[in-house]
């Protein structure tokens, strides 16, 4: 197999076009089409459906690309650090992070990475979907309470759980009768909220008055006492220690965990340890309090 065409079929796959492909590199756009043909031709297999605007890997292109991309891009590295006389972190590093997480810390940890690290060009988007590392060309994934998935692997760098929080204004019933209640998103919710608190487990009855897109939202309806949430304690533990708001109990069963992940079958690169390390040095037991110095006051 030639490699070189392999690699023209990789940078078209990643950047979804052969147009595309050819201004992101500076490669000529026939030069390009003409890999991939010569690469389909080898393999006797069509790698690319194309239409009049738009180009889709087949099947047996996504394949390819699954298991080529990393690899090639693992060859680049090697290369660009023995040229190098070291493994200095630089290229390019693409990160997907949670809304929540992007907007409270992302900001201050991307910049102090890029300071300590000028030779790098990162990359965050915000997603709160588990995005598909391989295909859309991710290198490190931050996602909360991931399910098991045998393709990558990784770290918990920071822990968290919920609360139910009120205006101290707002007033516990007294009986079963429920409460008004700031929800995030649509769709049903549990009529009951079970929580612990120092005297023990208890219920409280809800109905949903307000659905909000962001925590953030929620927090700030909260706060102008339009009802009682479920929050992250590191979101709200300024308000609480201000008395802003007051704290009816942990959710229980909220435990919350921040993975990073990464590919298990590509090598650690220096860009990918660098910003482990740097999340590590940011929370190094993986507290709560350690992200709610993320949050702003106010």
């Amino acid at each position: 197999m030639d490699l070189l065409a392999l690699a023209d079929f990789n940078l078209v796959a990643r950047h979804g076009g052969f147009g595309r492909a050819a201004r992101e590199t500076g490669r000529p756009k026939a030069t390009l089409s003409r890999r991939v043909s010569e690469l389909e031709a080898s393999l006797d297999l069509r790698l690319f459906e194309r239409g009049g605007r738009t180009l889709k890997l087949t099947e047996e292109g996504r394949a390819l690309f699954a298991r080529t991309g990393a690899l090639l891009a693992e060859l680049d590295e090697a290369a660009a650090a023995i040229a190098s006389g070291g493994g200095t972190p630089r290229g390019r590093l693409r990160i997907s992070a949670p809304l929540l997480f992007s907007q409270t810390a992302m900001g201050r940890l991307a910049a102090e990475f890029a300071l300590a690290f000028p030779e790098v060009r990162l990359e965050v988007t915000t997603d709160d979907r588990a995005v598909d590392m391989v295909e859309e060309g991710y290198d490190l994934v931050i996602r909360v309470n991931p399910n098991p998935d045998a393709g990558l692997i990784g770290r918990i760098f920071l822990r968290d759980r919920l609360v139910v929080v009120a205006s101290p204004d707002l007033a516990r019933p007294k009986d079963s009768s429920s409460i008004r209640a700031v929800v995030r998103g649509a769709g049903a919710d549990a009529e009951t909220w079970d929580v612990t608190t120092l005297n023990g487990p208890s219920r409280i009855a809800v109905e949903p008055v307000l659905r909000l897109s962001s925590l953030i939202m929620v927090r700030d309806a909260v706060r102008a006492s339009v009802g009682i949430a479920r929050l992250p304690i590191s979101l709200v533990s300024h308000d609480l220690d201000a008395g802003r708001l007051v704290s009816w109990g942990d959710v229980a069963g909220s435990e919350i965990a921040l993975w990073a992940l990464y590919p298990s079958r590509r090598l650690l690169s220096a860009r990918v340890s660098a910003f482990l390390d740097h999340l590590k040095a940011a929370f190094p037991t993986g507290a709560p309090e350690e992200l709610a110095r993320y949050v702003e006051i106010g």
